[in-house]
């Protein structure tokens, strides 16, 4: 149907008033009771509730102020704390450059596509996730169900990462740095170093001890931590304010929130350029190891990357794109947010591995300074000789090469001693290699290094200030995911809902709040979202591809976007997407079995994490995390399958057309006489339930036509009937 068309509309209008009066008057004038019923059509100019396909006419629903803001908006879920610090991981554990390869192909493959099988069913139905499924079909619609329910898990424990950037962010206002030195511990008679602190190091004593206070086991809890409590507070007013009024609200923030981001990264990328070693980190991080590139779990790792990184499955992406017109192109959308996605991926490894190569580049120096002195000692008590030490070497200012060059060859000559001498190779490759990632890399690696930059508190407040503003562009759209599909369903107050919420998710985030709360964000962020999110996106794709129908959806698109998409994604969302997606599913649960179950727990004593085992009620719980996640998928398919709860609506007092807005009639089943039109007395003619169904004309048919209940349906079928399933809609 043409789109934006004002004529048609009007054209279609009429269509409808002249079919309704030429079924009045081709009636048998003996059907008393028909005559007598009361016909309206609503005033053209009241407001359409509920508008469906093709309609022109805009019902209620708000809208986004304009195209910027709405990729903004995208752009702003899509790219999120992963970009910063899970992406430039898996590049560096992974084969550094040849990662890309993988990862550029699995976007082509099941990232671009489904994330344009997302936008399009939101932006095609204008709902959020629960209508949408509800809509292709009234089985599935647990799926809507689910992905809301993984986005209040995930919601729990994302805004407390937001929490600890604010507590870093606030504390950065200083010089120095809190976490720069160790701190002193004075008793009566001397001063001397925080063990805890002197056995690991300033930062990462700062992040456990000092932030987080953390216990040594998940089962102590250790009572709330008020600093950290105060910095959830803070989060979640920020998201409630920022979403109470929906799109209206949080679409203006978007502006700072989404480029805020690209503003301080490339301030870090131009900084970290101007620093020793930043470029010893970049050439590290694109030296391709292509023997990696080869082994299944890269490609794995690459999928699901790919997968979460366009926050596919949650929810939000449809919600965002159900706000849009019908005639947006969503195709042009897809592509460029991903694109966007993966160009902020590698900008973002560009600046973690140039910093990163300047902290190595400190550590190495230190390293070799300390080993040029023990080498020094070595030599003055006559464990080594002075011939041995090549003539140009000066200890004194000796470089990293040269060290290098005296420890090979002291490891040569002394190979039966060398290990008693307690010599140190000092290469920048060895730091490089360290894998960091998560939470890990934010708070304490690039942290560290911050501490060594001139001006370190003003980086530090725009570092924190930018983990804060990609955290809330992944919460608006979380949030999104979840308010959009229960107001469009249940029709409840936007407001109301979001403050409930948002209190409701703040009082159940206490528990990452105590002194154990880190490993209960470990808990969640491995259990609550990765097989859920893989089934639901598997779901979506069979609901929309074999239950829809692929044919019926290419044609929706065409309708949309005013030309034909592609045969390419035809074939990717009928065959590749879901074969890859099972893959990964089956993946992703052999891993899950192969890998113990735990968490990494911080000793004091030590200093050091050390990995334990969930308790019994620990792994109760993440089991349940699964369980209730996907649950509403079965319930809600059992439910209409058996049909255990009556959804019908209205009565035949209310009739809803497409075009021809609201035919009323009088509720009279004893005088209802329009079944003698076919020869039939009342008992025998079924008499289904209208409610507030929605009629669709069909392309060609006579102005008088048979609906499928056996009465005249003036060119319209019913969508709700037997033989005409709610998915041809």
């Amino acid at each position: 149907m043409p789109k934006n068309s004002k004529v048609v509309k009007r054209e279609l209008d009429d269509e409808v008033i002249e079919s309704v009066k030429d079924l009045l008057s081709n009636e048998d004038s003996s059907d008393d009771a028909f005559k007598k019923s009361e016909l309206m059509v609503d005033d053209p100019e009241e407001k359409d509730v509920d508008v469906e396909e093709g309609s022109d006419v805009e019902d209620e629903r708000p809208a986004w102020n304009s195209k910027l803001q709405y990729i903004l908006a995208q752009v702003g879920f899509s790219v999120g704390l992963g970009n910063v610090w899970r992406f430039p991981y898996l590049c560096q554990k992974n084969g550094g450059g040849a990662y890309l390869v993988p990862y550029l192909i699995l976007l082509l493959i099941i990232g671009i596509p489904l994330f344009f099988l997302e936008l399009a069913v939101g932006q095609r139905i204008r709902r959020g996730s629960i209508g949408v499924w509800n809509y292709i079909s009234p089985k599935l619609g647990g799926i809507g169900f689910a992905s809301c329910v993984v986005c209040f898990f995930v919601a729990l424990y994302y805004n407390v990462i937001i929490g600890w950037s604010l507590f870093y962010f606030s504390q950065s206002f200083q010089h120095p740095l809190p976490w720069d030195q160790c701190p002193l511990v004075k008793n009566a008679s001397h001063t001397f170093v925080e063990p805890e602190c002197e056995k690991s190091s300033a930062t990462t004593y700062y992040w456990y001890r000092e932030a987080l206070n953390i216990s040594s086991s998940l089962s102590e809890s250790g009572g709330l931590n008020w600093k950290m409590t105060i910095c959830l507070l803070a989060a979640w007013v920020m998201v409630c304010l920022a979403m109470i009024k929906g799109i209206q609200s949080s679409g203006k923030i978007m502006y700072f929130s989404s480029l805020f981001p690209y503003v301080v990264l490339l301030c870090f990328l131009i900084r970290g350029l101007l620093l020793n070693g930043s470029v010893d980190g970049i050439r590290h991080m694109f030296t391709p190891k292509l023997e990696i590139m080869l082994e299944p779990k890269v490609w794995r790792e690459a999928a699901t990357q790919v997968f979460f990184a366009l926050g596919l499955g949650f929810g939000g992406v449809i919600a965002f794109s159900s706000y849009n017109k019908r005639d947006n192109n969503c195709h042009f959308d897809a592509v460029l947010v991903s694109f966007i996605n993966f160009f902020t991926s590698v900008l973002a490894t560009l600046v973690v591995f140039a910093v990163l190569g300047f902290k190595a580049n400190i550590i190495n120096e230190k390293c070799v300074t300390q080993n040029s002195e023990k080498i020094l000692k070595l030599l003055k008590m006559g464990n080594l000789s002075q011939d041995m030490i090549p003539h140009h070497i000066n200890f004194s200012s000796i470089t990293a090469e040269d060290y290098n060059l005296v420890y090979d060859i002291i490891k040569k000559v002394k190979e039966e001693q060398f290990d008693s001498l307690g010599l140190k190779s000092c290469k920048i490759e060895d730091e490089l290699d360290k894998a960091v990632q998560g939470t890990g890399l934010a708070f304490i690696a690039f942290t560290e290094a911050m501490t060594h930059f001139p001006a370190s508190p003003f980086w530090s407040v725009m570092f924190f200030l930018m983990l804060v503003n990609l955290g809330l562009g992944s919460m608006f759209g979380t949030i999104e995911g979840i308010i959009t599909p229960i107001v469009d369903t249940f029709k409840v107050r936007k407001e109301i809902l979001t403050v409930i919420c948002c209190l409701v998710a703040f009082f159940i985030g206490l528990i990452f709040v105590q002194r154990s709360g880190n490993y209960f964000v470990t808990m969640f962020d491995d259990y609550s979202a990765t097989l859920p999110l893989l089934i639901v996106v598997i779901l979506e794709n069979i609901a929309v591809i074999r239950i829809y129908g692929i044919d019926k959806f290419m044609e929706d698109l065409k309708d949309m976007l005013g030309f034909s998409p592609s045969q390419y994604y035809y074939y990717m969302w009928k065959y590749v997407s879901p074969f890859v997606l099972l893959c990964l599913l089956v993946a992703s649960i052999v891993q899950m079995g192969l890998s113990p179950p735990g968490y990494n727990a911080w000793i004091e004593d030590t200093a050091m994490e050390e990995f334990h085992s969930y308790p019994t009620w620990g792994m109760i719980v993440c089991i349940s995390l699964m369980v209730l996640a996907i649950l509403p998928v079965p319930i809600v398919f059992i439910v209409r399958r058996c049909n255990l709860i009556d959804d019908s609506s209205g009565s035949l007092a209310s009739v809803s057309y497409k075009r021809g807005r609201i035919i009323k009639e009088p509720v009279n089943l004893e005088g209802d006489n329009t079944s003698l039109i076919h020869g039939k007395s009342p008992s025998e003619v079924p008499s289904p339930n209208f409610g507030k169904n929605i009629y669709r004309k069909q392309t060609g048919s006579p102005t008088l036509d048979t609906a499928p209940n056996g009465r005249y349906g003036i060119g319209y079928l019913m969508a709700d009937m037997p033989d005409m399933p709610e998915s041809d809609l």
